[in-house]
């Protein structure tokens, strides 16, 4: 009773948050970006909460959980991305953006086939996150309250398709809001009950679970669960480097109105973040000391119930709720934020730019993303409810590998690269897709003599491609330029990229020459 109650509190308070923006939604500006209100504590919380998903919430703890130290790994990762936001895009992309990444690019690139590339990319990693996430969310609430699989996913996606619909930008944002505080504040709950047990000591906590699990002392150290240190390798890059191409953490560089703003909004979500992943170590120990490895290990669902368990273990059935409630939440605010982002490439990219060559109204382009949004909500849907047995973790060593491969060397290049062509970046989008779908096809996730998609041994052998489609994504960029030749202008459009970047001037569109680019 517990569970349905929270889970209905989550449900009726982001409706009713949804309602009071939907008032607001009806230009593009406020639809995409919040009327770039969001103060820099407001869009940090946000970005935080847009993170945070139940990957991190719930998959972070059963990793740790079950193998140690090298659950921590994923939660590293995921930590130092934020740095790389700060010191290289962050700024610059808010000066130079307007909507969506490709805004940013066009800046540069007046390319219509470049724009149409990024929108597809966009939708290629939003569909896959999404997909990741509304299959959690169904064997989630199946789990909870045996409710039908399928039933559960339509639900969810359901919940997320009305947010943006009505809400746009802003409603997403303090869906998200909510979301992270209700994230920490349980997470500190529990970490601190796991704490009290031991007397408070950090190093009693840390004395048992050397001793609780088959793994002894093993378990503190690394290489329980990546035995080749190249796979760690290539996951830390595909996490680290991954996030900085992540259309929807992307679009949130976009809801504030200046550069200082948007540097606080990435240092308060680091701070958010790394508060919540250090708590993680505390949800994993804990699980492992007060339900037992045995246990957890029996219970499938790869260790994503850990957190509901220790819940139940440590404050009963009241406490158990309120975090499934929380990981609710956590699911709604992230698919809120890939539903957003992919209707806006449609809408904003292909529709608003390519097809109508911007000349489209303000109301029409609301409509079309209000209707992409529903189109992008039913297709998740739909692909969600086939992919019940599918192992995630294929989708979500796509999402990352996909946005460090093709999205990255792409903005870096145009940010820091005056010999950059627009063949070039279309080039590297290309390659990095290419090579991430092919070699994540290829590899363990996939291809498996035993409980593989393909019984068939891999003929790639990492899980995560990143350490080679990474660097084949900036070569595919630098051969593409290389090949080609910049357009008349190109360098004195470069020259204005930079001032737009680092002074957040607009120079006048006269005063440095205008050529389109192929």
């Amino acid at each position: 009773m517990s569970a349905v109650i929270f889970f209905c509190s989550v449900i009726i308070g982001t409706l009713f948050i949804t309602y009071s923006a939907a008032r607001r939604a009806v230009n593009p500006r406020e639809f995409y970006a919040a009327g770039n209100r969001l103060t820099g504590l407001q869009n940090g919380v946000a970005i935080a909460g847009d993170y945070m998903s139940a990957a991190s919430f719930l998959g972070i703890a059963g990793t740790i959980a079950l193998y140690g130290f090298d659950g921590f790994l994923y939660a590293i990762g995921f930590f130092v991305s934020y740095l790389v936001m700060l010191s290289l895009i962050a700024e610059p992309l808010h000066n130079l953006g307007r909507y969506t990444l490709a805004d940013a690019i066009a800046v540069r690139f007046d390319s219509k086939g470049l724009r149409g590339v990024i929108a597809c990319t966009t939708l290629l990693i939003t569909i896959f996150y999404m997909i990741a996430q509304l299959v959690g969310a169904g064997a989630l609430i199946h789990h909870l309250f045996d409710i039908e699989y399928k039933t559960a996913v339509m639900v969810v996606g359901s919940l997320m398709t009305i947010y943006v619909v009505f809400g746009g930008m802003e409603a997403t944002s303090w869906v998200q809001i909510i979301k992270a505080i209700l994230l920490l504040t349980g997470t500190c709950i529990v970490s601190m009950i796991v704490l009290a047990r031991f007397d408070w000591s950090l190093a009693a906590l840390f004395d048992y679970v050397s001793t609780a699990t088959p793994l002894g002392e093993r378990y503190l150290y690394p290489g329980n669960q990546y035995v080749k240190p190249l796979d760690i390798l290539s996951l830390h890059l595909a996490l680290i480097l991954g996030t900085a191409g992540l259309p929807h953490i992307i679009a949130r560089l976009f809801t504030v109105k200046d550069a200082v703003t948007t540097r606080k909004s990435i240092i308060t979500a680091t701070w958010i973040m790394g508060a919540f992943y250090l708590m993680t170590i505390l949800l994993g120990f804990g699980a492992c000391a007060f339900i037992g490895w045995q246990t957890l290990n029996q219970a499938g669902f790869g260790g994503n119930l850990t957190v509901t368990l220790l819940a139940d273990a440590l404050g009963g059935e009241f406490l158990m709720a309120y975090i499934s409630a929380v990981a609710f939440a956590t699911i709604l605010a992230v698919v809120t934020g890939l539903v957003l982002a992919a209707s806006s490439a449609f809408a904003h990219d292909v529709y608003s730019h390519i097809v109508r060559s911007g000349q489209a109204s303000e109301r029409e382009q609301v409509l079309v993303a209000k209707a992409s949004s529903v189109a992008v909500g039913f297709v998740s849907i739909w692909l969600a409810i086939g992919a019940e047995k599918m192992n995630v973790a294929i989708l979500v060593a796509l999402t990352f590998a996909v946005a460090a491969s093709a999205n990255l060397p792409m903005i870096l290049f145009t940010l820091y690269w005056r010999r950059f062509t627009v063949q070039g970046a279309i080039a590297g989008v290309i390659t990095g897709v290419v090579a991430s779908l092919l070699l994540v096809s290829l590899g363990p996730s996939v291809m498996h003599p035993e409980h593989g998609m393909i019984l068939a041994e891999p003929l790639f052998p990492l899980a995560n491609p990143g350490l080679v489609s990474i660097p084949l994504g900036f070569l595919g960029a630098m051969l593409g330029t290389w090949l080609s030749r910049p357009s008349p202008g190109a360098s004195e459009r470069y020259d204005r990229v930079l001032v737009q970047a680092y002074t957040g001037i607009r120079p006048p569109a006269d005063r440095y020459r205008r050529t389109p680019n192929a």
